[in-house]
């Protein structure tokens, strides 16, 4: 891992560096193309195009940054192994590949084309009077291999029920390949069954996708990694670990002061992944009894964070109720500062309210799921996974090695 992070600052007044005092959230992307991979496959002219079309992308959280090449960061992350006649080839000859967005989160989509290198695919989506959703490819996809890129996040139901028309339509208008990129999915939580006659909602999902005509599904985080096993087709499980574990280096925290908080005892195997990487700090856990759905009470702590700096590490941030609480405990156990890192921020009330409320040094996300503006509070750190998202992409629409990016 690298000592500092290849970061962007925006323009002064909206965003700040990573290392400053800042008085409003920021979205930061990381230069994956700064690896011998992007180099080797983008002449320098094409490179440029890139940079300058990226400054152009209004996201509605806000400006999203894209980087200038630097030669730090996570370049060895993707280190490549194609052969080189592989990474010889102009992507922009290559009409096989394209890209749609649905309408959950089109800036994310956006960023993803761009470090591509692409425009995204024309589509029409539209609602009718009485809520029924329109899909129309407004251009031809036929023979070619297809990425619709559409979070099932909050409207859960809307945007799963757009995903499944859109690949529907790429199916029927004679698509090659469908890849589901799905940076966050919903119902991921219900993968199991805790008491008599429930539902096993994450299967169901599944079986829907797949049967609406996917034949590729690209995951981010998945909320437990048997939820894989429940899709009849190929899935490529991505982790926005990196990314984050990347933010943490350039702040530059000694490794002696760091301990690594798994907010409940289902986390601690993501919270030692993580722990491993962050120069092998110490880990603690929270032990805490779930009497509801949204519903949490810590009780206590394993282990010791007494006047260290707490990272707690869980894969998503509903109602903030289980980290808030996590937090409050750590500080009564002698933490001296305490963040909260997460891939997935769904925000659902009262959750802004608790993650401002001087708990947290820094609550750092990524933007798998778009971050309304009233949802922005001064500790929000925003980190980009499009790089991520669009290396991965490349890599399946080669047929190269996508756990590679991981090693």
């Amino acid at each position: 891992m690298a000592a500092s992070a290849s970061l962007i600052s925006a323009p002064a007044g909206s965003y700040a560096s990573s290392n400053s005092a800042f008085t409003g959230s920021r979205l930061t992307s990381f230069d994956l193309r700064a690896s011998r991979v992007s180099l080797h496959r983008w002449p320098s002219h094409v490179l440029a195009t890139r940079c300058m079309l990226a400054n152009q992308i209004d996201s509605p959280n806000g400006r999203a940054f894209m980087p200038v090449l630097q030669n730090q960061g996570m370049a060895g992350l993707l280190s490549s192994k194609y052969p080189q006649e592989m990474v010889e080839r102009d992507l922009r000859h290559d009409t096989r590949l394209r890209i749609f967005s649905g309408s959950a989160n089109p800036s994310l989509a956006q960023e993803i084309a761009c470090y591509l290198g692409r425009d995204l695919g024309k589509i029409k989506i539209k609602r009718f009077a009485d809520g029924e959703i329109y899909v129309q490819l407004k251009e031809s996809v036929r023979g070619c291999d297809v990425f619709l890129v559409q979070p099932t996040c909050p409207p859960a139901n809307e945007n799963l029920m757009e995903l499944l028309i859109m690949i529907d339509a790429c199916r029927r208008a004679s698509a090659k390949n469908i890849t589901a990129v799905i940076p966050y999915f919903g119902y991921a939580r219900a993968d199991r069954k805790t008491q008599g006659r429930e539902s096993i909602a994450a299967k169901l999902v599944a079986n829907l996708i797949t049967e609406a005509g996917a034949n590729r599904v690209l995951a981010c985080d998945l909320h437990s990694g048997q939820s894989m096993g429940y899709f009849d087709i190929p899935v490529d499980h991505v982790y926005g670990q990196p990314v984050v574990l990347d933010y943490l280096a350039s702040k530059m925290i000694a490794s002696n002061d760091l301990v690594v908080v798994s907010p409940d005892v289902g986390g601690v195997a993501r919270a030692r992944a993580f722990a491993k990487k962050l120069s092998d700090a110490p880990l603690a856990i929270v032990d805490k009894r779930r009497h509801g759905h949204n519903v949490s009470e810590v009780m206590n702590l394993i282990g010791d964070v007494r006047g260290k700096v707490a990272v707690m590490v869980d894969d998503m941030i509903d109602t903030a109720g289980t980290i808030a609480n996590g937090a409050a405990l750590l500080h009564q156990e002698g933490a001296r500062e305490v963040y909260a890192c997460c891939t997935h921020a769904v925000f659902s009330p009262p959750a802004i309210e608790r993650l401002s409320g001087g708990l947290f040094q820094e609550v750092i996300i990524t933007n798998t799921i778009p971050i309304t503006e009233q949802n922005y509070f001064p500790q929000l750190t925003v980190l980009s996974v499009a790089n991520l998202l669009g290396e991965t992409i490349w890599r399946v629409h080669d047929d190269c090695s996508v756990s590679s990016i991981f090693q």
